[in-house]
């Protein structure tokens, strides 16, 4: 054969002619070609209809892959460009990328797009679509881009171009009539797309970001395979906009944002309640595992960080600040330089090592005003860290160790679905490739013998060390990162931390960096959305309210009250002169996890009645019976485990 190329499992398969990655998966099989999107060749993705080289290695996408249904959504957002010119005549294109679940483009019209508008898109959309026509790339001279561009009054395409590389290649995506500036890949035609798709929104974006530049029209939409995964996507979002963590934390009463401190949060009595209860869980876990707690500060000279090698690598992301002394300082965004500090403080002998040093600290660390949201993305925040400094040998041991604690954190809060990440080497590192080897090794090694999977993520470790991500899926199906893990022997070497080994020489530690919760701010975000604000009663800021019946209750009320929070129960009293069933009502959309009412006959008869949160009606229950029951529920985890433990032994 004079042709060949590579498949994914290592054989080879020849022609007699080059040949089209459509061709290709035609050979192997009639039902590969009907359900190919997309192809990898040598890493790159191509579209189906381009020749491949000779000896390329080439794997064939279907939609069904994360890159297929990255393309689709590329394919809709051109179709949608092409609606809406053919719609409103004139309106200039600018960029249409995919984003998380779905695709936007930005236009410049002079009128604004109404509701109605999207309507007609989308209408326009599957008329396009059902068109069938194919998506051809063609290569253009620079020239030849600009000509065309101008004459058709597309300005920004003009200026896009303009601003490229002079070796990069121009590439037009024809449909039709109608192209598009493009470096692709697209998929086979526009009736492979299919119509599980729907235009959410219209918002303002500023052309290239900058605020200085004229002011677009940004269509988002959301695209997938089926339509029944589009049905899932919106009951999902729908489900979201009821848990935004935002709104449950107003009615709750646990926290607030102001424009005074951009991206902090202002916790109320509530909210930090919750917040201590996590951080006391924690320090429980973390005390158990053998770790220690420490603190460091928060203003550091940037002599620290350019040793630690942020100044160089993440200066952009810091807060500084020079003094009348003309020191420069900043706010620590990540607290494993004063760790590093604290290890060094007095010399360590391998007998210390493993040493496992934990702290809860407050870093800060800049974000775009348009990235935060919430409690999910902030600017100052609070990190359940920790710094494990170990020998070459135990690093391995130390990983799994790590690993074994996450996961079973993770189940106690109720996520047992979780997948893991593996970031290797990024371009932008310190450190040698040898170091890197031995690093990368650690952290596949224990997920390996451990038994559990794991994506690459390639090129996404940290610039000081590769990194495991744990992801949690919650109810209602969504992913959130959280804990991290990082094996690093860069930091020790650039701070010069060093143990004396059983030879009574001086080596180099490895340090793991390692956060379970990650952020204490974001997992709290997540914790009231994954629960829909009817958190675990341990958790729950308020566990109970005495609600009275009538006045005579008052005093009754105050001794219920009494006896719970002697058993250790978070409890309000509640003798306001309102009906026990606006009470009832009130209490419940605070997410109050038990309402326990008291009247004239509860106080005779020393009862109360008591109603859950979520569930019709109430029972009636001794008050010794009532502080048994909410005692018994509003044990922790560990609390809980620890009866398991000695009922066991």
């Amino acid at each position: 054969m004079a042709f060949t190329v590579k498949l994914p499992d290592g054989s080879q398969r020849g022609f007699d002619a080059p040949v089209t990655g459509a061709e290709l998966a035609n050979s192997i099989s009639k039902s590969l070609a009907k359900n190919a999107y997309v192809i990898r060749v040598n890493g790159e993705l191509w579209d189906l209809s381009r020749t491949l080289p000779e000896g390329a290695s080439v794997a064939i996408l279907t939609r069904d892959s994360e890159e297929g249904l990255d393309t689709l959504r590329h394919d809709t957002a051109h179709v949608m460009a092409e609606a809406v010119q053919e719609l409103w005549p004139g309106t200039k294109v600018t960029i249409g990328p995919t984003i998380e679940n779905g695709f936007y483009y930005d236009f410049d019209r002079e009128e604004p797009f109404r509701p109605e508008d999207l309507e007609a898109i989308e209408a326009r959309m599957r008329e396009i679509m059902a068109r069938g026509a194919a998506f051809d790339r063609e290569v253009w001279s620079r020239d030849d881009a600009i000509e065309h561009f101008r004459s058709a009054g597309e300005k920004y395409k003009v200026e896009l171009i303009e601003n490229l590389p002079a070796a990069e290649t121009i590439t037009i995506y024809k449909q039709g009539n109608w192209m598009d500036l493009c470096r692709g890949p697209h998929g086979p035609g526009t009736k492979a797309i299919g119509v599980a798709f729907k235009l959410m929104k219209v918002a303002g974006a500023y052309w290239r970001g900058d605020s200085r530049n004229r002011m677009l029209q940004r269509i988002y939409g959301t695209a997938w395979r089926t339509e029944q995964e589009l049905k899932d996507h919106l009951h999902q979002l729908e489900e979201a906009e009821k848990r935004d963590h935002r709104k449950l934390g107003k009615e709750m009463d646990l926290f607030h944002f102001q424009e005074e401190a951009p991206g902090a949060v202002f916790w109320h009595h509530k909210g930090w309640v919750l917040f201590q209860k996590l951080i006391d869980y924690m320090r429980r876990r973390q005390e158990t595992a053998g770790y220690i707690e420490v603190s460091t500060p928060t203003v550091m000279d940037r002599a620290m960080w350019e040793t630690s090698g942020h100044w160089f690598n993440y200066r952009q992301n810091m807060y500084t600040t020079t003094t009348e002394d003309d020191r420069v300082f900043a706010l620590k965004p990540m607290n494993c330089p004063g760790s590093v500090s604290v290890y060094k403080a007095d010399l360590k002998s391998y007998r210390d090592l493993p040493l496992r040093m934990a702290e809860f600290g407050r870093v800060h660390r800049y974000e775009a005003s348009g990235a935060l949201h919430g409690l999910m993305r902030v600017r100052e925040f609070t990190q359940d860290d920790a710094h494990i400094y170990c020998t070459e040998e135990q690093m391995q041991e130390e990983c799994e160790t790590v690993i074994r604690l996450i996961m079973d954190i993770y189940a106690q809060f109720g996520f047992t679905n979780v997948r893991i990440k593996f970031s290797d080497r990024p371009e932008n590192r310190i450190g040698s490739d040898a170091t890197w080897d031995k690093l990368e090794g650690a952290l596949k090694g224990a997920l390996e013998d451990m038994g559990f999977a794991y994506t690459l993520n390639p090129g996404e470790g940290a610039f000081y060390g590769p990194k495991l991500e744990f992801v949690l899926r919650d109810a209602i199906g969504r992913d959130w990162q959280c804990g991290t893990l990082q094996v690093d022997l860069n930091l020790p070497e650039r701070f010069d931390a060093n143990y004396i080994g059983e030879d009574g020489e001086r080596h180099r530690p490895v340090m793991l960096h390692r956060a379970l919760f990650g952020s204490l701010e974001r997992f709290t975000g997540i914790l009231i959305e994954h629960y829909a604000g009817k958190l675990p009663l341990w958790l729950a800021p308020v566990q109970a309210v005495i609600a009275t019946i009538v006045s005579d209750a008052d005093d009754y009320a105050y001794e219920v009250a009494a006896q719970l929070r002697k058993a250790g129960l978070r409890v309000e009293v509640d003798t306001r002169n309102e009906k026990i069933n606006y009470k009832v009502r009130e209490h419940s959309h605070n997410k109050v996890p038990f309402i326990l009412a008291v009247g004239k006959r509860e106080v005779e008869e020393r009862t109360v009645a008591v109603r859950r949160l979520g569930e019709e009606g109430q029972k009636v229950q001794s008050l010794a019976d009532a502080v048994a029951l909410l005692a018994d529920e509003a044990r922790d985890p560990i609390q809980r485990a620890e009866q398991v433990a000695l009922a066991a032994e």
